[in-house]
């Protein structure tokens, strides 16, 4: 059997590194580690004994300068302790194959740096970012996703529709132009959107959509499928009574499924 390893990195603000590796453990992976940033400059740890990487969540930075800006300079232009590149270590995982897993902010982290949604294949261009919510608010609460089959995500195969909680304050996708939503859309990059509970159709209704997200977008892939970021907190659902009607019976999916996914897609490849 493939031993599956999981590094989750914190720092500078993340505060959702303990349940985000807790579910990766729940989801199947033989080994998880979790590593500060400044683990990985000064050389403490590396990105390539990993097959998984998941960016959490958790007020990077304290969302100064833009969520995850700071965070996405840092990685861009910081060095390890022998001198090399950071980002050629994160080039050099992409590029192996492996997955990648982005959070709330992890998932604002992944699209500053260009790593989503890499429509055309244009890896790490800065494409979309993610701005205040329509509602000029934290949203905190529960919302209902729809799965997009026709994605290539390898996370979310054989996922249909998905509860989890959001807490946000900047979850509104922007893109560059109208064009590259168009193609975000066609190429089937769109992996997750939020839906109305009644109808399970793409919404831009408040609180269904909680930040105003066109196309109702709560999360994206990239070409290759093996990367994944979104706004709401699968990490968050790891058990059934986290979900807020279990009292009443109310069985869904559980995040960690989502996890698994991606784990399940190494194993086998």
């Amino acid at each position: 059997m493939t031993m599956i390893k999981t590094l989750v990195i914190t720092g500078y603000g993340t505060n959702c590194h303990n349940e985000t590796a807790h579910a990766a453990s729940m989801a199947g992976s033989n080994q998880v580690d979790i590593c500060f940033f400044s683990d990985l400059t000064a050389g403490k740890t590396s990105l390539a004994p990993y097959n998984l990487i998941i960016f959490p969540g958790g007020f990077l930075d304290g969302d100064d300068l833009g969520a995850a800006q700071a965070a996405a300079l840092r990685w861009k232009y910081s060095t390890t302790k022998d001198g090399a590149r950071l980002l050629d270590q994160l080039s050099s995982f992409y590029d192996s194959g492996k997955l990648i897993l982005g959070i709330c902010n992890g998932f604002q982290l992944l699209v500053k740096l260009g790593l989503l949604p890499a429509a055309n294949n244009r890896v790490f261009e800065r494409q979309v970012s993610l701005t205040h919510n329509d509602s000029a608010r934290f949203e905190d609460r529960w919302v209902h996703l729809k799965v997009n089959a026709l994605s290539p995500c390898v996370f979310t195969r054989g996922l249909d529709t998905i509860q989890l909680p959001v807490r946000h304050g900047e979850g509104k996708l922007v893109a560059i132009n109208d064009d590259l939503l168009k193609t975000l859309q066609d190429d089937n990059l769109i992996a997750f959107q939020y839906i109305h509970p009644e109808t399970g159709q793409p919404t831009d209704q408040y609180p269904y959509n909680p930040n105003g997200s066109p196309l109702a977008i709560a999360g994206l892939t990239d070409p290759t499928g093996r990367v994944l970021g979104l706004m709401p907190h699968p990490e968050a659902f790891n058990h059934p009574t986290n979900h807020p009607a279990w009292t009443r019976g109310v069985q869904v999916t559980s995040g960690t499924e989502l996890i698994a996914g991606g784990i399940r897609y190494l194993r086998e490849s």
